[in-house]
């Protein structure tokens, strides 16, 4: 059996963090059993469904480095859906319902008051032939159900009725489809909800396993009874936890809160969110993966937690530094180029100062010190301002080299008799305007000694 994975997003909005953790983790059991991934747009939706926010799911999919196998739109697909309505009505199970949502709800507290579980109790099946034509000549139309197969022989009774299936990362589940109301699929105006047109797709397009968040956990054990009254193959399922903020507040398209194009604008590697995504909740601790390879090596669905994942933003800069910090210039050449950094001290450059930057896009800060006429000069005692310019006149005479620098310190030590702080920091200040940066040592031939005499103060 080759695996056959979804990713089912409504373009409805752009992706954020909490959307590409269920895209990470079937991406990755995909690679990792060697299957295929299947990119599935949700757009049923006509009124909030954009064609600008399903270009943008996937160019963002492509900016982590998600490339599906398949791409599919549940518009294109709305014929399966009226044969699946059809064969469902045929078979007696699917029964429409005039109820509106005013009556529902006094419904519902009707049975809460009589200590009743809150379920719908298949009242519309009760109506004749003769009581659905008036309802409809009134101008009523009908919503339509699924009867759950949760009876024996009397729909209008039932009784416990148990699902059962091995979650891929819970274990063994149940779900009781007498604790349920028979679900909706097709509402007034004939449109289906998405439950129904997730089953079909997953049955007819042959889905081996449903990986995704464990709000869906309940819903499984409807979509296994609508699979089976269908006649399709049952995919093996999956739940893992959501990823939530630290105050445990969910994360929603529409505020678009953390989503992939503004991290992405903010200049953050596409591996710090991704890492982020997916190790929140896992155990083990929260590193920068190099790549999506090391990062399919940590996921282990035996090690993720059964509570919701609460997740730090700030947590990305942290990531974010660490893959800055070891990135090579190869993998930053294209990046520093468009920032104008491209001569022939291009690489030297960044190895220098890549520990200082939080980013990529951090570099022409340096490059401006490094590379400038002149930095802007400190405020200096009447003692530094001595000591520097004594200093600047034992500088050493050139080529220079990583071995500049000490010789230079070494030289003005003896000479003065500083040490320390006293005697490294007024020379970073003359040479660099700040307090803190790159190591000199390595900083100073980049600088060269035309640049270095220029800021003798």
């Amino acid at each position: 059996m080759t695996v056959f994975v979804r990713f089912a997003p409504s373009p409805t909005g752009y992706l954020h963090i909490g959307n590409l953790r269920p895209a990470l983790f079937n991406w990755l059991f995909a690679q990792r059993h060697g299957g295929r991934f299947l990119l599935r747009y949700d757009d049923t939706d006509r009124d909030r469904s954009k064609a600008g926010y399903a270009e943008a799911i996937a160019e963002d999919l492509a900016w982590i480095g998600i490339r599906p196998d398949a791409v599919a739109r549940q518009s294109d697909r709305i014929s399966h859906y009226d044969a699946a309505a059809d064969l469902l009505r045929d078979s007696g199970v699917l029964y429409p319902c005039y109820e509106t949502a005013d009556e529902l709800e006094r419904m519902r507290k009707r049975r809460m008051g009589r200590g009743q579980p809150p379920v719908y109790g298949r009242e519309a099946m009760r109506l004749s032939a003769e009581d659905r034509a008036r309802l409809e000549a009134d101008g009523a139309r009908p919503h339509w159900r699924f009867r759950l197969p949760n009876f024996v022989d009397d729909p209008l009774q039932p009784v416990r009725t148990e699902v059962h299936w091995d979650d891929v990362v819970r274990g063994r589940q149940t779900v009781d489809l007498a604790s349920l109301s028979d679900p909706v699929l097709i509402r007034e105006d004939g449109t289906y909800l998405y439950t129904f047109c997730s089953v079909v797709d997953d049955g007819e397009m042959g889905i081996t396993h449903v990986l995704r968040g464990d709000d869906h956990v309940t819903n499984t054990g409807v979509q296994i009874a609508i699979l089976e009254a269908l006649g399709h193959a049952i995919p093996a399922f999956g739940h893992f936890n959501l990823l939530t903020t630290i105050d445990g507040e969910g994360l929603s398209k529409r505020t678009g809160a953390l989503s992939l194009r503004s991290l992405r604008e903010d200049g953050l590697e596409p591996m710090a969110v991704a890492s982020l995504a997916v190790l929140t909740g896992l155990s083990g601790s929260i590193e920068a993966m190099p790549d999506l390879k090391a990062l399919e090596a940590r996921l282990d669905f035996d090690h993720v937690s059964a509570s919701s994942s609460k997740f730090d933003p700030a947590e990305l800069e942290r990531l974010n530094a660490e893959l800055v910090h070891a990135m090579p210039y190869e993998v930053a050449a294209d990046r520093l180029r468009a920032l104008g950094v491209s001569d022939d001290a291009a690489e030297a450059f960044w190895a220098a100062v890549r520990r200082n930057c939080g980013r990529v896009r951090d570099a022409p800060t340096w490059r401006d010190i490094v590379f400038g006429r002149s930095v802007e000069a400190p405020t200096w005692s009447e003692d530094d301002l001595a000591f520097v310019r004594q200093a600047f006149d034992l500088l050493p005479d050139g080529p220079w080299d990583s071995g500049t620098w000490r010789m230079w310190t070494e030289r003005v030590k003896a000479a003065t008799g500083r040490k320390g702080r006293a005697l490294f920091m007024p020379l970073r200040l003359a040479l660099t305007g700040l307090e803190h940066g790159p190591e000199l040592a390595d900083l100073l031939p980049l600088i060269g000694a035309e640049r270095a005499v220029s800021r003798r103060p």
